[in-house]
């Protein structure tokens, strides 16, 4: 059966002064229905490229993207997207700023409706007392839910995370992983994130997609996560088999990462 989500030899090429300059050759995987997908890898070997062409906001230089029999030919509002920093539009308000994207998407329903998709979504990331702060007036941690909000309000078919707690403090992006895995455990969204964290690739995942460091880039191994839904950090901590798999991914990193061949570890 395929796959929610295909990448079919998905290659990204720059053109330099010294000639083609291939970040990533051939990456191919397919994602299941309400699967959360973890990509790691090292800084530059292009995680973040892979989830820019899959998100449309990147071309592809070859290969394919398809989300759900549909090849994918630029951006759209069923891939909901959340970046290490938020993009907020300063001068307006968190209601304001998930409110745009609500009222593209379901410009079709009531505008009492739209607002109580706004509203709920900044509830369900903690932000109910906060509707009507300006980012200037949020930390990082709160403008961060705010992303989360926006992505999620959207209803999209595929959420695409790129290292989005990445600029945090240790505490705010631990707080912030048990609000997505909240949220993200009501609907089961297919979800693929970009992270350089290994305990965060293994508390949130399914599957972990290990990459090649680059150049030519693809996916070198794929560890499969045991831990059972719904998910507790302790008890994920406790697993018999946690350190055992966190040395797989940290062994890859640190030895296999270059030219790895393909393999699952289950």
């Amino acid at each position: 059966m395929a796959g929610f989500l295909e990448t079919v030899a998905l290659s990204k090429v720059y053109e330099t002064p010294d000639g083609p300059l291939p970040v990533v050759l051939g990456f191919d995987l397919e994602v299941a229905r309400g699967e959360f997908i973890a990509l790691i890898g090292h800084s530059g070997c292009g995680k973040s490229t892979v989830l820019q062409m899959i998100a449309g906001l990147n071309d592809i230089s070859d290969g394919n993207v398809v989300l759900d029999a549909r090849e994918i030919d630029g951006p759209g509002p069923d891939r909901g997207v959340v970046f290490q920093a938020p993009c907020l539009l300063p001068w307006m308000t968190a209601r304001e700023n998930v409110r745009l994207g609500v009222d593209q998407v379901y410009s079709h329903v009531d505008e009492d409706v739209r607002s109580d998709i706004v509203e709920y979504h900044l509830d369900l990331v903690g932000l109910g007392d906060a509707l009507d702060k300006h980012p200037a007036e949020l930390s990082n941690g709160m403008r961060q839910r705010v992303g989360l909000a926006r992505a999620f309000a959207l209803s999209p078919k595929m959420l695409l995370l790129d290292e989005p707690f990445g600029m945090l403090d240790s505490l705010t992006r631990v707080e912030l992983q048990e609000i997505l895995l909240d949220i993200w455990t009501e609907d089961r969204m297919t979800a693929l994130m970009v992270t350089h964290d290994v305990d965060e690739a293994l508390f949130l995942a399914d599957r972990v997609v290990m990459m090649t460091s680059g150049p030519r880039a693809r996916v070198g191994r794929i560890l499969d996560v045991p831990f059972g839904r719904p998910r507790d950090r302790a008890e994920v901590l406790e697993h018999p088999d946690y350190y055992a798999l966190r040395g797989e991914l940290i062994g890859f990193l640190e030895g296999e990462g270059s030219d790895a061949p393909l393999q699952s570890v289950a």
